[in-house]
């Protein structure tokens, strides 16, 4: 597997490891793994431009997770080296070594998104703003390239939404809990996601090994939620006091103006304006491919949210508020 430090790939190895899987994995540097260990680990320390052929050998199944998801990146050439081009190169050295199955991790964003009335399915073609992000484009031509390959080998698809969870050391999608923890006064975009528990995920790699049709895509999705519903819930959950507060569509465009000035200095920013429009914009989904295909059963959001926040508040010595 690739990934293995993120958020998803931390959860997921646990639980392979837990499961008697023997898991290798390619990772630049090891002491960034924070999950658990033992002799069926095998941490490979190398990156996606390495020799791996020797460990594909040995493997009946890769499941590639690394992706450059940064939103501050200025230009498209570093998506498609990473989450293109690497993609590419690993499933042709796969295939040289016989490797059965390949589980490849994308994201909803190359999806068509939907609203409450007509969510967005895994026959949508993907929409703008998403279709505008070097990171989805980056991400769709490796989705096309493994498509056309489908009778080559056993490939599965996945496409989470925005994953909800513990174990997220970097942090990645937690910063939308970070943002919140503590602070009185809670600024909410106009804007919706579905957000996804990181086991349902974890699940649905599972579930791909024996479920599934080669070359399909599944969305791995869990509640639809506008982002003040979502900070409604967390607060809840905390039992911390918060003011929402909603940000108007059109100071978040402007913002995204001015972010545009700094990225054509090469200042490196996440506000541009396809990010801003992507903050206004409600990207639900279904998920009724991967209950029936998959043979899936969702969990709770609200415990992936608690779990989440115990696990930041555990990192900076406090416990969660019982």
């Amino acid at each position: 597997m690739t990934g293995i430090t993120g958020l998803l790939g931390t959860n997921l190895a646990n639980t392979l490891l837990e499961n008697g899987y023997v898991v290798s994995a390619i990772v630049r540097n090891p002491r960034k793994y924070k999950g658990t260990r033992g002799e069926n680990l095998h941490l490979i320390q190398m990156d996606l431009s390495g020799d791996y052929d020797t460990y594909l050998l040995h493997s009946d199944t890769v499941i590639h997770l690394a992706a450059e998801t940064a939103t501050n990146l200025i230009g498209c050439d570093t998506y498609k080296h990473v989450n293109t081009d690497a993609t590419i190169r690993l499933y042709k050295k796969a295939k040289q070594q016989g490797v059965q199955q390949f589980i490849f991790i994308s994201t909803a964003a190359t999806i068509g998104h939907g609203n409450l009335d007509l969510l967005g399915k895994e026959s949508h073609k993907m929409k703008k703003p998403f279709s505008q992000l070097c990171y989805a484009q980056s991400k769709w031509k490796a989705e096309q390239f493994l498509i056309e390959r489908k009778s080559e080998m056993d490939i599965k698809i996945l496409n989470p939404t925005f994953i909800i969870g513990p174990n997220d050391n970097k942090p990645s999608s937690g910063k939308i809990i970070r943002l919140a923890l503590g602070r009185k006064i809670v600024f909410c975009p106009p804007g919706g996601k579905n957000f996804v528990p990181v086991r349902d995920v974890v699940q649905g790699i599972m579930q791909a090994f024996k479920y599934g049709v080669a070359g399909e895509h599944y969305l791995i999705a869990g509640e639809n939620l506008t982002y003040s519903e979502f900070y409604r819930r967390l607060g809840h959950l905390t039992k911390e006091k918060q003011l929402l507060i909603p940000l108007p569509k059109l100071f978040l465009l402007a913002a995204g103006i001015i972010g545009e000035l700094f990225r054509l200095c090469k200042v490196k920013t996440s506000i541009s304006y396809i990010n801003m429009k992507v903050l206004c914009e409600k990207n639900y989904y279904n998920n009724q491919k991967s209950k029936s295909e998959l043979q899936l059963t969702y969990s709770s959001l609200d415990q992936a949210i608690a779990q989440a926040v115990a696990f930041f508040r555990r990192k900076n010595g406090k416990s969660f508020p019982k």
